[in-house]
């Protein structure tokens, strides 16, 4: 049977309550496997696993148990390896990272921050930033609307000066956040957001960091941003944005 990965841990980390629940339904049992100075928290992986709420609130659960004691690296769901035996196998390859990355994460969560613009507000923000936008919209005005090809190249004129906001909202709010911040990881780009960055931060200068956030909103009105977070670490397992740990250890569904 293949093995459900939660998180991988320290070998010294304090032990589960006993006859914990994790993924499936029933929901299966969770497990320790050691190897060397590492373990990983595991249980049977159920047949068919899809993201389904009980099962997302299931995977946090276990990590959230597992973090109680100290550090630990979390998998995404649907991280499944094909038996104990390859996990095993891959906390005794790849030992030296996951001890380094442990040792990097402890005492530290994620917040994620997305970003994308009031329609409204940045447009009266394109129009204050740029006199040529300005005369072209009141020519049009006194035009009674202006013709085809005016209004073309007005629309045209916009969307290049909101793309051009965009991509200098997503920079200065990346650089205003990492002060505050161990470790910034792009996200992947998507319909609907500027920006989708996860700050690795410190316990204890979550505070410093969620002010910095509302300093930003405060600042920037048209901007709207949505903040998630505390999380667990997972865009800093890995180098970069997060993987799946171990070549040999997929995910067989969709992410949180």
């Amino acid at each position: 049977m293949s093995t459900y990965v939660y998180g991988i841990t320290a070998a010294s980390h304090p032990s589960l309550p006993d006859g914990m629940g994790g993924v499936g339904e029933p929901a299966r049992p969770v497990r320790i496997l050691k190897e060397g100075d590492l373990a990983a928290v595991v249980s049977d992986a159920p047949e068919g696993l899809r993201p389904k709420r009980r099962d997302l609130l299931a995977h946090q659960n276990v990590l959230a148990e597992a973090g109680g004691g100290g550090p630990v690296l979390p998998m995404r769901f649907g991280s499944v390896a094909a038996d104990d035996k390859t996990v095993t196998g891959v906390l005794a390859e790849r030992s030296e990272h996951y001890l380094e990355r442990l040792k990097a994460l402890g005492g530290r969560v994620e917040y994620n921050v997305k970003a994308s613009h009031n329609e409204e507000s940045v447009l009266h923000r394109v129009m204050s930033e740029n006199p040529e936008i300005r005369a072209l919209t009141e020519a049009n005005r006194q035009a009674g609307g202006g013709t085809y090809e005016q209004r073309l190249r007005l629309g045209e004129m916009v969307a290049a000066a909101v793309q051009t906001r965009e991509s200098q909202d997503a920079v200065e709010l990346q650089h205003t956040l990492e002060p505050v911040a161990d470790a910034v990881s792009v996200g992947p780009e998507s319909t609907g957001w500027l920006a989708n960055l996860s700050f690795l931060v410190d316990r204890k200068q979550a505070e410093a960091f969620l002010t910095a956030v509302e300093q930003v909103r405060k600042g920037h009105p048209h901007l709207d941003l949505r903040v998630n977070g505390p999380l667990p670490p997972y865009s800093f397992v890995e180098p970069g944005p997060a993987q799946p740990a171990g070549a040999t250890i997929g995910s067989e569904s969709g992410g949180e």
